[in-house]
């Protein structure tokens, strides 16, 4: 079976190709211009993907050596995501499905991160929990088989990834900030600032009051900006840990409730290194099977669209060109 990826809800174009056993390729062409704004512009972000959308869709052909008559089934993301970029990559999968009467597949973004775990040779077992963590959503899912999920709890406010990005541009740092807190909380003490933790009951999450607890910690020194220069690193750690300990411990209450052995991180923040770090404290503390993507798999990428199309083709998932996008999970 091979299957064509195609995503666009955010601002990364991307395509991949999947041959039933293996990732042949997973093109990814960024856009750069949204960094001047500070986040990511929904027209702009449009535009870009109908200017490099057939371009990268050739691109991971070429690399997996293939043409499209060799696909089986095209997977396109139909949400959720910013409805106009949706649309680019929708119309486009579309437009080739009718011309090639290839199958088309519609799949959900946030399934497709966690089904992105699949890509190796090692899968994760059900029943699982899944820790999607990305800069649009934040939530804990129990995944009792393929596409058969329970949405425990989620982010009532800002996502992890967003509070990372709103921080770091407190701090100075360009859009996309993650990568950058990420890299500079390495060399800090995650200890040498307090800050707030929401404690929520259930599973859900809350960022918004440790966003506004950083712009006030800034604002009590008369010179913010060398304050944050002396003390960048600790900051970065000590946000991190704020942002991180919240998920740990929420997936951890889920593991005793629900008596399940292994647990995946989904989602761009996955790739974060404190975060990976401590799940894989807490899995060893109580023998967990802890599944991480691949780094590669962990950001949008096409790769996970295509291995998540090839899953709802074995189970006989097929839409119509019908097929319509959807903006929010909600």
């Amino acid at each position: 079976m091979k299957v064509l990826g195609i995503e666009s809800s955010c601002d990364e174009t991307s395509a991949s190709v999947w041959n039933g056993t293996s990732i042949l390729s997973n093109v990814i062409a960024s856009q750069a211009i949204h960094e001047q704004f500070g986040g990511v512009v929904p027209e702009l972000a449009s535009r870009a993907h109908q200017q490099k959308i057939w371009s990268t869709v050739e691109q991971a052909l070429l690399e997996a050596k293939l043409s499209v008559q060799h696909i089986d089934y095209i997977a396109v993301t139909n949400g959720p995501g910013l409805m106009g970029a949706l649309l680019v990559g929708l119309s486009f999968a579309k437009g080739l499905a009718l011309q090639t009467g290839i199958p088309i597949i519609g799949v959900n973004h946030m399934d497709a991160h966690i089904y992105a775990n699949f890509v190796g040779e090692k899968k994760p077992t059900f029943p699982f929990l899944a820790l999607t963590v990305s800069g649009g959503h934040t939530q804990i899912v129990l995944v009792k088989n393929f596409f058969e999920h329970e949405l425990l709890g989620q982010t009532r406010d800002d996502a992890a990834g967003e509070a990372f990005d709103k921080i770091g541009k407190m701090l100075g740092l360009t859009y996309p900030a993650g990568p950058q807190i990420d890299k500079l909380a390495k060399l800090g003490n995650k200890k040498a600032f307090k800050f707030p933790q929401a404690n929520l009951e259930g599973y859900e999450f809350s960022y918004s009051g440790l966003k506004t607890s950083v712009l006030y910690r800034l604002k009590q020194e008369v010179e913010p900006e060398a304050f944050v220069a002396q003390h960048l690193s600790d900051l970065c750690a000590s946000i991190s840990d704020a942002i991180t300990e919240p998920m740990v411990k929420k997936i951890k209450k889920a593991v005793l409730e629900f008596e399940v052995k292994t647990v995946v991180l989904a989602g761009g923040v996955s790739a974060n290194g404190m975060l990976r770090s401590k799940m894989k404290t807490l899995a060893d503390n109580h023998k967990l099977n802890l599944f991480v993507p691949d780094i590669a798999y962990c950001t949008d990428n096409a790769a996970m669209i295509a291995i998540t199309g090839a899953l709802k083709a074995e189970r006989g998932m097929i839409d119509t060109l019908g097929l319509k996008p959807f903006a929010s999970s909600t």
